[in-house]
């Protein structure tokens, strides 16, 4: 075993996931600034609605993150994607819920199922899709 390249790619690893773990979680505390609704407050009650969606929300984040991770070279190259998936995954939800499914908020504080998976698929896709076009 070759000590000095595992230590160099232990640390290219440490950086890049501590790097993807900050993104993410930066990500998570916009994404709920967004939503009209306090995803915290709802899970801790036990509303698995807003669980679902927001789950949902992270997995389509965080999708187009490890493609990028694949993909990039650089860390400043690698946060300019993941803040573009930030941006599409918040997109994807104004759109959402402004324009194709009006009442998806006041459904998922209700803890409707139907609309948070459906919330839910919507941010995977959107995410698969992203992540699928960050190729170099």
């Amino acid at each position: 075993m070759d000590w000095f390249a595992f230590q160099a790619g232990a640390t290219a690893f440490v950086i890049a996931f501590a790097a993807a773990g900050l993104f993410t979680i930066a990500f998570k505390v916009i994404y709920q600034q967004i939503t009209p609704y306090k995803e915290r407050d709802l899970i801790r009650a036990g509303n698995p609605a807003a669980a679902i969606a927001l789950g949902g929300a992270l997995i389509g984040y965080v999708l187009p993150l490890a493609s990028a991770l694949s993909h990039t070279v650089s860390l400043l190259e690698f946060a300019a994607w993941a803040l573009l998936a930030g941006v599409i995954q918040i997109v994807a939800f104004i759109v959402v819920s402004r324009l194709a499914f009006r009442n998806i908020a006041e459904r998922i504080v209700a803890g409707e199922i139907a609309a948070a998976i459906y919330l839910a698929s919507i941010s995977i896709c959107v995410g698969l899709l992203n992540a699928a076009c960050m190729t170099t």
